[in-house]
């Protein structure tokens, strides 16, 4: 081989390496981020804590009210692992909550709306002990579902849909530690308002005066402000949920399981489910029996709100 040829070899081959290098260097994946710290949990600190097998309580509640909490969440726990056993996997480890002795305490450190009576922010729920005549611990219950709908089923929902299922386990009636789902408590949240619902028997006339929220406008997150609707939307979330679950001896129940699975997105409704039109129209007939029913365990109770 000449000198030339020697040269131009070797001059190929620089160039095949340096090629090969760029190329591998381009092909080689990103190097990994650095993993956002995980969220923490504001603890009060003169907060003691109880350990049950779901979860880990930090309250600042009596012994007794915080015995009673934790055995109120672990009966929703199950509950809702029976509920939904077929489309949720049980959880691994302990969830948060974090119980403070009454609404003042709860006020002062409240992160959420200023009207929020309990709310979650990952990975807690806060909540209060609630007094009077109300159930003490439906506002943890229904912070709890919403805790499970997201770490433990997985589910990034609609707030019909997160709403409406932790409305309807929230609001459910927990007798002898076992809580019965559909079973709605009059002492709870938003249950407690349903007689001073308004509906007329026209659903036209109540949708124009803000008394009825149409289910399009309630799947995709139109219709009045929540904040000066708020129990207007929490009776909805719960009322369709309930509907959706026993109406016609549950018709609809395990299509809305696995609508929920899947999402909740109005088409997936309108295939699971049925056409909005025609599930508006007996929703709502749902209603008015429900407030009927209401009406009267409050006459005959002697209950006035």
């Amino acid at each position: 081989m000449t000198r030339r040829a020697a040269l131009v070899a070797v001059s190929v081959a620089l160039l095949a390496l340096v090629v090969g290098i760029i190329v591998w260097q381009r092909a080689r994946p990103a190097p990994l981020a650095s993993p956002a710290p995980a969220p923490a949990a504001r603890i009060p600190p003169a907060a003691t804590l109880l350990q049950t097998p779901h979860y880990r309580i930090h309250s600042t509640a009596t012994p007794t009210q915080t015995q009673q909490v934790a055995e109120a969440v672990e009966s929703l726990h199950a509950a809702y692992m029976a509920l939904f056993g077929d489309q949720v996997s049980p959880s691994t480890r302990p969830l948060t909550l974090v119980l403070y002795a009454d609404r003042e305490e709860f006020q002062r450190n409240n992160r959420s709306r200023p009207w929020a009576e309990a709310y979650y922010l990952r990975p807690a729920c806060y909540a209060y002990y609630g007094g009077g005549r109300e159930n003490p611990h439906h506002w943890m219950l229904h912070e709890a579902v919403h805790q499970l709908n997201t770490e433990v089923a997985g589910w990034r929902l609609p707030a019909w849909a997160n709403e409406g299922v932790a409305g309807y386990l929230g609001a459910s009636w927990l007798e002898d530690g076992v809580l019965t789902p559909g079973r709605s408590d009059p002492a709870t949240y938003p249950i407690w308002w349903l007689s001073r619902m308004g509906l007329t028997g026209s659903l036209q006339e109540d949708a124009a005066a803000a008394r009825f929220i149409p289910l399009r406008d309630l799947l995709e997150g139109r219709g009045p402000g929540i904040d000066r609707h708020v129990n207007l939307y929490y009776l909805h979330y719960w009322g369709l949920t309930h509907f959706l679950f026993h109406y016609e001896n549950g018709r609809y129940a395990a299509a809305y399981k696995q609508l929920l699975a899947r999402g909740a997105s109005t088409p997936d409704f309108e295939r699971l489910i049925g056409p909005i039109g025609e599930i508006e129209e007996a929703w709502y007939a749902y209603m008015l029996d429900a407030i009927a029913t209401m009406q009267k365990y409050e006459a005959d109770n002697g209950i006035e709100r």
